[in-house]
């Protein structure tokens, strides 16, 4: 009988036999080795405005090459990238290396409108950490930017030997409890420690979504805020608005009233607070 492997990647710790495939679709067991099956595996790619993502005070006004894969640790039933991020390696990607990839950027730096470097985004990246951390020390060879719009969601002995080839994250802060992030199969405490040991590295901004009667209570708002506040005031939130995707379709949209009375409170306690989606 073959010894199942575990992953030690995220909270999860998915304990796998010999072929099997973690919850997150991308990592599985080939040969007694945790493998990261989509690597280089990209579904989706873009040049987008750097505010996208969102980063509001990380280069504003640049572009950047945005590429996504396929799976994600969490199940967010509002997720707007499900159609990727639920996937497995059945669905349509195209195969390239980290030095194709990266050559790619070069070329768009060199375009009109210019290339800050490569965001790893849309579905989760974390989960194609070999692939991210071989991109990124390339990235570093050209003096280009790795960015990462994250749920934040691995175990900080893995982030910490990415961090210092990463300039820029964006952290989903997806609620202000471990009731919420049991609703999206999540980890709070490992999403709130690797939001104080990245600002420590790189340039972190975070965001919520709020999504009615989930998680837009005042209360959860000025815990948050001051959670963030106790890191450093100078973290940007982005308080943005939910529409209804994916499993989460009976939901109302959030109400501009809800955004910017979170937004008010959050304001109490840090500088830099945007609304989104509104």
């Amino acid at each position: 009988m073959t010894q199942k492997v575990r992953c030690g990647l995220c909270p999860r710790h998915c304990n796998l036999a010999e072929g099997a495939i973690g919850v997150c679709k991308g990592r599985g067991n080939q040969n007694g080795q945790i493998r990261d099956l989509n690597y280089g595996c990209i579904t989706s790619v873009a040049l987008d405005p750097i505010e996208k993502k969102p980063l509001y005070h990380f280069y504003p006004g640049s572009y950047i090459l945005s590429v996504g894969s396929f799976g994600c640790n969490l199940k967010c039933p509002f997720c707007q990238n499900h159609s990727i991020s639920m996937a497995d390696k059945s669905c349509e990607y195209q195969k390239v290396t980290p030095e194709e990839l990266v050559a790619l950027a070069i070329d768009l730096k060199n375009k009109e409108q210019g290339n800050l470097g490569i965001a790893f985004t849309y579905n989760e990246p974390l989960i194609s950490y070999e692939f991210v951390l071989d991109t990124s020390i390339e990235l570093k060879k050209h003096n280009l930017k790795s960015v990462l719009v994250t749920n934040g969601g691995i175990c900080s002995d893995y982030l910490e030997k990415l961090l210092p080839y990463v300039d820029a994250m964006n952290i989903d802060l997806k609620g202000f409890s471990q009731q919420f992030y049991d609703y999206v199969k999540g980890d709070f405490e490992t999403v709130k420690e690797n939001i104080r040991l990245a600002h420590s590295q790189c340039h972190v901004e975070v965001t919520t979504l709020i999504i009615p009667t989930k998680n837009d209570s005042e209360e959860d708002m000025h815990s948050e805020a001051e959670f963030l506040y106790s890191i450093s005031p100078d973290i940007p939130l982005h308080i943005s608005r939910f529409f209804p995707r994916y499993k989460e379709q009976e939901l109302y949209p959030t109400p501009i009233e809800t955004i910017d009375r979170l937004c008010s409170i959050a304001s109490e306690y840090l500088k830099f607070v945007h609304r989104g989606n509104c």
